[in-house]
């Protein structure tokens, strides 16, 4: 029995059973994917389940505003993915009268669908002959064949998706596709995987070399960068605090935070106080101070490690318009603030 053949039989004897496996809806089978991306299931399906009851159709999600998709994003992370799927639902319902795209190169045309996105649905609504790699593909593929190119160079990539794409079946594509990502996911996992009641290890190169952990390969990841954050929370006589808008491009895009001063250094209370950016940014206005945690919260991203503080700001009338504290929670922030917020239990 082949590579292809195995996969298959194993995936109809152990699949999880997910709510878009019942369904080949590409509105669903979309956002499964987007919600699913640098995500795991557990996590990723209680969101996917409040877009679905929230925006049943594409049509829900193009009247949605921004600011709503956003906030029950919100604690996803990689919130473009959030941005980008509103944006691709309008354009999805207003120049293509909701109408999904039905082939791999029009699906790729939608914003924030790559090669992985648009793969996946065009097998698995469409049946279109087209091969899914992800990270369970890459994990699967280079432990099975003893594959040492690095999974994210150029070459790499060009090689395993060639190598996907001849491993096709000649029908049920869509259920091959979620065969192998499946099998990466629960049996050939990153760590630990279960080799003993493996169905490939009688071939898989990996296995038969003790080799498994030196699969796949990849090129040293960019270095992480340090910041430090300090969050003015600001509390005024007549219940109101400041929330801004992020306006730049980024991370955070578009989502709500307390202003925010960043420093190059941890500071403490006296450097806090004489610090230029929050003399600026009180211009006059006279305060007092607290800070709420001495021991930095590490927030960690994939490409940067935030240090945050955040310090509480008493004034009788804030320095700038500012909202009623008991509204900050209708706002959509990062899982940072969220946090915070629910903390510190306004």
């Amino acid at each position: 029995m082949n590579f292809t053949k195995i996969l298959k039989y194993w995936y109809s004897d152990y699949k999880r059973e997910l709510p878009w496996r019942e369904t080949q809806n590409p509105y669903y089978i979309w956002l499964s994917e987007i919600i699913m991306q640098q995500t795991q299931i557990k996590q990723g399906l209680p969101y996917y389940e409040d877009f679905v009851a929230n925006f049943p159709t594409v049509f829900d999600l193009a009247r949605a505003k921004e600011s709503d998709v956003l906030k029950l994003w919100q604690g996803l992370g990689y919130y473009s993915r959030a941005r980008n799927l509103h944006h691709s639902a309008n354009n999805i319902v207003n120049e293509l009268n909701g109408e999904f795209p039905k082939t791999y190169k029009d699906l790729l045309k939608l914003k924030g669908v790559g090669d992985y996105t648009a793969s996946a649905i065009a097998s698995i609504c469409y049946n279109e002959p087209v091969a899914v790699v992800d990270g369970n593909v890459y994990r699967v593929l280079s432990r099975y064949f003893g594959i040492d190119t690095p999974i994210n160079s150029s070459q790499g990539i060009k090689t395993f998706k060639a190598l996907a794409q001849t491993l096709l079946p000649k029908n049920n594509i869509g259920d091959y596709n979620q065969a192998i990502m499946e099998f990466g996911a629960t049996q050939c996992k990153p760590k630990s995987p279960n080799c003993k009641i493996c169905p490939l290890k009688k071939k898989c190169i990996a296995f038969q070399l003790n080799r498994i952990t030196a699969f796949p390969v990849k090129i040293n990841k960019t270095k992480i960068s340090k910041k430090h954050f300090n969050f003015l929370v600001f509390i005024s006589e007549n219940n109101k605090t400041i929330l801004e808008q992020r306006i730049k491009k980024g991370i955070w895009q578009n989502l709500y935070q307390f202003p925010l001063i960043e420093t190059n250094e941890s500071l403490t209370e006296e450097s806090f106080k004489q610090n230029q950016d929050l003399k600026s940014f009180l211009n006059g206005t006279e305060f007092s101070f607290s800070l709420y945690n001495e021991k930095e919260i590490v927030h960690k991203l994939s490409h940067q490690h935030l240090y945050t503080k955040f310090w509480i700001l008493t004034v009788k009338k804030l320095p700038q318009k500012g909202m009623d504290i008991l509204k900050i929670k209708s706002y959509p922030v990062p899982i940072l603030i969220s946090r915070f917020i629910d903390e510190f239990n306004f």
